[in-house]
Protein backbone atom coordinates (compact mmCIF):
# COMPACT_ATOMS: atom_id res chain seq x y z
CA UNK A 1 0.00 0.00 0.00
CA UNK A 2 1.78 3.69 -1.06
CA UNK A 3 1.38 6.21 1.70
CA UNK A 4 -0.55 8.88 1.04
CA UNK A 5 1.32 12.00 0.16
CA UNK A 6 1.76 14.97 2.76
CA UNK A 7 0.83 18.36 1.34
CA UNK A 8 4.71 20.42 0.97
CA UNK A 9 3.07 23.23 2.76
CA UNK A 10 0.37 23.88 5.48
CA UNK A 11 -0.87 26.80 4.54
CA UNK A 12 -0.64 28.92 1.43
CA UNK A 13 -2.24 31.90 0.74
CA UNK A 14 -4.26 33.06 -2.98
CA UNK A 15 -5.19 37.02 -3.44
CA UNK A 16 -7.21 37.22 -6.57
CA UNK A 17 -10.52 39.38 -7.34
CA UNK A 18 -11.16 36.99 -9.98
CA UNK A 19 -13.33 34.26 -9.01
CA UNK A 20 -12.64 32.02 -11.23
CA UNK A 21 -8.63 31.93 -11.24
CA UNK A 22 -9.23 31.76 -7.46
CA UNK A 23 -11.17 28.45 -7.35
CA UNK A 24 -8.96 27.00 -10.17
CA UNK A 25 -5.52 27.92 -8.89
CA UNK A 26 -7.09 26.28 -4.92
CA UNK A 27 -7.75 23.09 -6.84
CA UNK A 28 -4.54 22.56 -8.65
CA UNK A 29 -2.54 23.30 -4.87
CA UNK A 30 -5.00 20.82 -2.95
CA UNK A 31 -4.48 18.07 -5.92
CA UNK A 32 -0.83 18.39 -6.34
CA UNK A 33 -0.12 18.32 -2.69
CA UNK A 34 1.24 21.79 -2.92
CA UNK A 35 -1.00 23.12 0.26
CA UNK A 36 -3.28 21.50 2.54
CA UNK A 37 -4.62 24.46 3.55
CA UNK A 38 -5.94 27.04 0.99
CA UNK A 39 -6.56 30.80 2.34
CA UNK A 40 -8.51 32.43 -0.67
CA UNK A 41 -8.80 36.47 -0.52
CA UNK A 42 -10.72 38.28 -2.96
CA UNK A 43 -9.73 41.24 -1.34
CA UNK A 44 -6.11 42.16 -0.72
CA UNK A 45 -7.20 44.48 1.84
CA UNK A 46 -9.11 41.40 3.73
CA UNK A 47 -6.20 39.05 3.47
CA UNK A 48 -3.89 42.04 4.76
CA UNK A 49 -5.89 42.14 7.93
CA UNK A 50 -5.72 38.41 8.19
CA UNK A 51 -1.88 38.51 8.07
CA UNK A 52 -1.81 42.01 10.22
CA UNK A 53 -3.68 39.87 13.23
CA UNK A 54 -1.38 36.37 12.90
CA UNK A 55 1.96 38.33 12.02
CA UNK A 56 3.56 36.98 15.35
CA UNK A 57 2.01 33.46 15.01
CA UNK A 58 3.55 31.49 12.75
CA UNK A 59 1.22 28.51 12.73
CA UNK A 60 -1.47 30.41 11.61
CA UNK A 61 0.46 32.32 8.74
CA UNK A 62 0.82 31.15 4.82
CA UNK A 63 4.06 30.26 3.86
CA UNK A 64 3.54 30.59 0.45
CA UNK A 65 1.36 33.48 -1.08
CA UNK A 66 0.67 34.25 -4.29
CA UNK A 67 -1.11 37.65 -5.14
CA UNK A 68 -2.44 39.61 -8.21
CA UNK A 69 -1.45 42.53 -9.28
CA UNK A 70 -4.60 44.02 -10.54
CA UNK A 71 -7.01 44.35 -8.21
CA UNK A 72 -9.84 46.72 -6.97
CA UNK A 73 -9.23 48.39 -3.72
CA UNK A 74 -5.92 47.61 -3.01
CA UNK A 75 -4.21 46.17 -6.45
CA UNK A 76 -0.82 43.77 -5.51
CA UNK A 77 1.45 46.55 -5.59
CA UNK A 78 0.03 48.54 -2.65
CA UNK A 79 -0.60 44.95 -0.90
CA UNK A 80 3.37 44.48 -1.14
CA UNK A 81 3.63 48.16 0.44
CA UNK A 82 1.64 47.46 3.05
CA UNK A 83 2.84 44.19 3.17
CA UNK A 84 6.72 45.33 4.08
CA UNK A 85 5.42 47.25 7.10
CA UNK A 86 4.78 43.41 8.59
CA UNK A 87 6.64 42.09 11.07
CA UNK A 88 10.16 40.42 10.73
CA UNK A 89 8.79 36.94 11.71
CA UNK A 90 6.03 37.20 8.56
CA UNK A 91 8.32 38.36 6.44
CA UNK A 92 10.79 35.62 6.88
CA UNK A 93 8.37 32.83 7.21
CA UNK A 94 6.27 33.83 4.36
CA UNK A 95 7.26 34.01 0.99
CA UNK A 96 5.27 35.83 -1.73
CA UNK A 97 5.36 35.45 -5.36
CA UNK A 98 3.29 37.41 -8.05
CA UNK A 99 0.61 35.73 -10.51
CA UNK A 100 -0.35 38.16 -13.20
CA UNK A 101 -1.74 38.29 -16.58
CA UNK A 102 -0.17 41.40 -17.12
CA UNK A 103 2.25 42.09 -19.98
CA UNK A 104 3.14 45.23 -19.15
CA UNK A 105 6.99 45.37 -19.18
CA UNK A 106 7.06 48.14 -16.07
CA UNK A 107 5.16 45.84 -14.00
CA UNK A 108 7.19 42.72 -14.44
CA UNK A 109 10.20 44.66 -13.35
CA UNK A 110 8.53 46.30 -10.67
CA UNK A 111 7.61 42.46 -9.58
CA UNK A 112 10.87 41.16 -9.65
CA UNK A 113 12.65 44.08 -8.23
CA UNK A 114 10.41 44.17 -5.24
CA UNK A 115 12.43 42.81 -1.98
CA UNK A 116 9.51 41.05 -0.88
CA UNK A 117 8.49 39.23 -4.17
CA UNK A 118 10.50 35.35 -4.66
CA UNK A 119 9.44 35.38 -8.18
CA UNK A 120 6.82 36.62 -11.05
CA UNK A 121 4.52 34.22 -12.70
CA UNK A 122 2.29 34.36 -15.31
CA UNK A 123 -0.78 33.06 -14.82
CA UNK A 124 -2.34 30.21 -14.64
CA UNK A 125 -0.99 28.87 -11.64
CA UNK A 126 0.98 25.21 -12.60
CA UNK A 127 1.72 22.11 -11.70
CA UNK A 128 4.83 22.91 -12.81
CA UNK A 129 5.09 25.73 -11.21
CA UNK A 130 4.50 24.37 -8.17
CA UNK A 131 7.30 21.76 -8.43
CA UNK A 132 9.62 24.08 -9.34
CA UNK A 133 9.21 26.34 -6.30
CA UNK A 134 9.23 23.23 -4.46
CA UNK A 135 12.12 22.57 -5.80
CA UNK A 136 13.98 26.27 -4.77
Amino acid sequence: MIAELQPKFKKVMIIDDNLTDLYISSRIIIKNNFGKKVLEYSSGKEALKYLQENQENVQLLPKVIFIDIYMPGMSGFEFLEEYNKLSPTLKKYCKTFIISSTIDDYDIIRARTNQNVVFFHVKPITKEFLTRIIAD
